[in-house]
C-alpha cells in the first residue's frame, strides 16, 4: 500500500472532540478542522465554545454549538443523537475531557476524589460506549484518548489525577482489542508539559517552570498545536494499522534519565 498526501486529508470527516474548547482540546479541534474535519466542541463552558465554534467556522469548516456535562450518560446521547441528525455519521471521537484536584492522599477528600475520576476516566468510558456504537454500526471510526505523563509516572499531590490517567491508558488498550473487529482504531496521546490552563499555576512558579523545563530534551515547554499533527495522524487513514498506542507527546521528557 503507497500511502499519498491525502491519507492525511480529514476532509469529509466529522469529529467529536470534548473537552474540545480550551487548552490541548482547543488546540486538537482547530488542527483536525484546519485538515478538513467537520468539528464539534463539546464542554460545559458556552462561551468558551461559542468562540471556538466560531474559530472552527472561520477555517471553512461545520460545527454545533455544545454545552454539556461531560459526565452525564444523558446528555452524552443527546450529543451524540443531535450530531446524527445534524452530520449524519460520526467518524472520530477525541476524549480530551479532564480536571485535578491537588492535594496529599492523607488530607485527600472523597468528593474530590470521585470528582476527577468521574471526568477523567467514567465519561471516557461513556463517550467509547456511546459513540462506538455508532462507529460499529458504521464499520469504520477513529478513538482518540488524552493520556498524560501520569499514565506512566507517579506525582505527587495528584492521587486521583494520576490513578485516573493511569486507567485511561489501560482502558485505551482494552478498548482497541474490543473495537478492532469493526475496523476502529483507539489510540491514546500523552502530553507532557504543555502552557495550558491546567498547568498555569505551575507555569506561574518561575523556579518549577524553569525547572521542569531543564528535564525537556527539546528545551522548552509545547504549545498544544504541536499536539495536533499527532491527532491529524490518528485520525486518518495513515493510522488504520494503529492500534492501542499512546504516544507521548513531550519533548523527550519522559525517557530523560536525567
Amino acid at each position: 500500500m503507497t500511502f499519498k498526501k491525502k491519507s492525511f486529508d480529514l476532509s469529509g470527516k466529522v469529529a467529536v472532540v470534548i473537552g474540545g474548547t480550551r487548552g490541548i482540546g482547543r488546540g486538537i479541534s482547530l488542527t483536525l478542522a484546519d485538515h478538513g474535519a467537520d468539528v464539534i466542541p463539546a464542554s460545559r463552558n458556552i462561551e468558551n465554545a461559542k468562540s471556538v465554534v466560531a474559530e472552527i467556522e472561520a477555517i471553512g469548516r461545520k460545527s454545533m454549538l455544545v454545552s454539556m456535562d461531560c459526565s452525564s450518560q444523558e446528555q452524552l446521547i443527546k450529543l451524540k443523537d443531535d450530531i446524527l441528525k445534524e452530520f449524519g455519521h460520526i467518524d472520530i471521537l477525541v476524549n480530551s475531557q479532564g480536571v485535578e484536584r491537588r492535594g496529599y492522599i492523607k488530607d485527600f477528600s472523597l468528593e474530590d476524589w470521585r470528582t476527577v475520576l468521574s471526568v477523567n476516566i467514567d465519561s471516557v468510558f461513556l463517550a467509547t460506549k456511546i459513540f462506538g456504537n455508532v462507529m460499529i454500526q458504521q464499520g469504520a471510526g477513529k478513538i482518540i484518548n488524552i493520556a498524560s505523563m501520569a499514565s506512566f509516572l507517579g506525582l505527587i499531590e495528584a492521587p486521583a489525577y494520576t490513578a485516573s490517567k493511569g486507567a485511561v491508558l489501560q482502558f485505551t488498550k482494552a478498548s482497541a482489542l474490543e473495537f478492532a473487529p469493526y475496523n476502529i482504531q483507539v489510540n491514546g496521546i500523552a502530553p507532557g508539559w504543555f502552557k495550558t490552563e491546567l498547568t498555569q499555576p505551575v507555569q506561574d512558579n518561575k523556579e518549577l517552570y524553569e525547572m521542569i523545563k531543564n528535564k525537556i530534551p527539546a528545551g522548552e515547554w509545547g504549545d498544544v498545536e504541536e499536539l495536533g499533527a499527532c491527532a491529524v495522524f490518528l485520525s486518518s487513514n495513515a493510522s488504520d494499522y494503529v492500534t492501542g498506542a499512546t504516544i507521548p507527546v513531550d519533548g523527550g521528557f519522559l525517557y530523560n534519565g536525567a
